[in-house]
């Protein structure tokens, strides 16, 4: 065994290892040393499905399946626009958050048919 340094203090060693026993108990570890991850904070597309499963894991697991499965699908079937944009109203949750199961079951329904024209009337002026 190689002989201890005489620099090194054992009450300082000690110190730093119960330092980071506190910071690790805490966790206030360093992003890095807890995983890989991106914080969900600068990932928009995890960020919205964690607000909308209220972060349980088994539903995130459904969403993000949802999600890759429909947007396949839209690049390999190119739906009509008027059925995406239908699609992204009904499974809009509260503006910007999407449900994504939603999504997936309403742009693979065949039984949808487009809404029908709006139409625009003047309304006529009061003379006076």
């Amino acid at each position: 065994m190689p002989p201890i340094p005489v620099f090194v203090s054992f009450t300082r060693v000690k110190g730093t290892i119960f330092a980071a026993a506190i910071f690790a108990g805490l966790g206030l570890m360093p992003a890095a040393a807890q995983s890989n991850a991106p914080p969900p904070l600068y990932d928009p597309v995890f960020l919205n499905i964690g607000f909308v499963c209220r972060w349980e894991g088994q539903c995130i697991a459904d969403q993000k399946h949802a999600m890759k499965r429909s947007l396949k699908f839209v690049r390999k079937e190119h739906p009509p626009t008027w059925r995406v944009h239908l699609c992204n109203r009904n499974a809009s949750r509260k503006r910007q958050r999407v449900d994504w199961i939603g999504f997936d079951h309403c742009i693979r329904n065949e039984a949808l048919r487009p809404p029908p024209p709006v139409v625009h009337r003047r309304r006529a002026r009061a003379s006076g």
